[in-house]
């Protein structure tokens, strides 16, 4: 038996031991293994079918849309660089060399997002019709009435009266002296006493001498600074004496005064900034530049104040009434509104406000991008809020601000009229010129 076992594991080792070698082979030749089955029988490695190479299309399409694209410049952009360009230009013709160029705007140095809902908030200046920046709009205003001395120094002088001095109070207290002393003149023509003005006098000091502009509008009207010797003093004092070409015409002092009483400070107009979009699903969406959010130096002594107020506040119980005073104080934080109104082709009408502003400003600001602006119309703001014309109501106290998306819609009665007639609204009410710039909303 045992040794049946040794002839069992000499035949396996045998067997396992692998093909034969010949006694003529070189020791360093070797049989090549045979290929086992898998390999014999393998198929070359075939291409992706074409179902493959549509599904990998298809995935690089979505991660090429994933990447944030550069937004091209709008039409907005293109027409306030052209024309910023056009006033560069007619500046730099028509200022003598050395004389700085009032109608140049800077070019903001930050760069603007390309996503914003408007690049920032603008102005006009009524003066020069140029496009400003709010921290370039004081500047810009003083800079072109001081150049209106040259063309018209009675009407500048009159604007640096109400515009450079900002106590509103202290101007209608000067005014109204310069006021009486023009009525003295006309009244009593032939009264010497009256056609000069002592510059040391208290009252002229105290209410006239203390404004900026008033020493321009007496010249430019034709006083002259005369020194003169004052009766039972010694030595002499500065007086305004009315000049012979301005005795001989009273009348127009009364046209200066006139003029003097009724102006009003000269403030850049807000530029309503007004865009048309098509329709889109981010109609809602805004994302709103720094300016709506920063706040000047008026603005930050008020946020303490109302800080101080909210601290006593605190410290007592508070009624129902007192807390909606609150939530309206919290709104008026907001300089200005972006609002967006939604047309029933469902374009979009764009436009910068005030939040200060008006109901009927608003309305107006629609009605001016209507074809039949004579046609009554609703607006609509979020959960069916139906905002009313006639109500004098701000804008921040409807909840508008900082921006808020609203709804037109044609008066109903209007409608069933048109439609018991036979009749259907056109679906496109905004003016061709405005859907001639019309864009996309990104």
């Amino acid at each position: 038996m045992k040794k049946f076992f040794q002839e069992i594991k000499a035949d396996i080792k045998f067997k396992s031991a692998g093909p034969g070698q010949k006694l003529t082979d070189s020791a360093g030749e070797k049989t090549p293994k045979e290929k086992s089955p898998q390999q014999a029988f393998q198929q070359p490695r075939q291409g992706p079918t074409n179902e493959a190479q549509m599904a990998a299309a298809a995935a690089l399409a979505r991660l090429e849309q994933k990447q944030p694209r550069a937004r091209g410049p709008t039409s907005q952009d293109s027409i306030r660089n052209q024309v910023r360009k056009e006033l560069q230009a007619e500046a730099t013709s028509s200022n003598s060399p050395g004389t700085p160029a009032t109608n140049l705007v800077p070019e903001p140095k930050e760069e603007i997002s390309p996503h914003l809902a408007v690049p920032g908030v603008y102005f006009i200046c009524p003066l020069t019709g140029a496009t400003l920046r709010r921290d370039q709009r004081d500047t810009h205003i003083k800079e072109a009435i001081l150049s209106h001395f040259s063309t018209d120094p009675v009407a500048a002088s009159i604007m640096k009266i109400h515009t450079f001095n900002r106590d509103r109070d202290r101007v209608k207290l000067g005014v109204d002296t310069i006021a009486k002393y023009l009525d003295n003149i006309h009244l009593h023509p032939e009264e010497e006493k009256y056609q000069k003005i002592k510059l040391q006098n208290k009252v002229f000091q105290e209410r006239i001498n203390c404004l900026e502009g008033t020493h321009e509008f007496f010249e430019a009207i034709g006083f002259k600074k005369v020194t003169l010797p004052v009766p039972d003093q010694e030595g002499s004092e500065e007086f305004y004496v009315l000049g012979e070409a301005t005795r001989a015409q009273p009348q127009s002092l009364e046209q200066h005064k006139q003029q003097l009483l009724g102006a009003e400070p000269v403030r850049a107009m807000l530029d309503r900034q007004r865009r048309v979009f098509r329709p889109s699903a981010l109609a809602s969406h805004f994302e709103l530049p720094p300016d709506f959010f920063s706040l000047t130096a008026e603005e930050v002594k008020r946020e303490q104040r109302l800080r101080s107020e909210a601290v006593e506040r605190l410290s007592s119980l508070r009624t129902k009434a007192m807390r909606e005073k609150e939530e309206q104080r919290e709104l008026r934080k907001y300089t200005y509104a972006l609002l967006r109104v939604r047309l029933p082709d469902g374009c979009l009408l764009q436009g910068t406000f005030y939040a200060r502003e008006r109901l009927p400003v608003l309305f107006q600001f629609v009605r001016e991008a209507l074809q039949n602006d004579w046609l009554p119309f609703e607006l609509r703001a979020s959960g069916g809020q139906r905002l009313v014309e006639d109500e004098a109501l701000a804008l921040n106290e409807c909840g508008l601000v900082p921006s808020a998306l609203l709804t037109f819609c044609w008066d109903a009665s209007v409608l069933e009229d048109m439609r018991a007639a036979g009749a259907e609204p056109a679906t496109s009410v905004l003016r061709p010129e405005l859907l001639a710039t019309i864009e996309q909303l990104s």
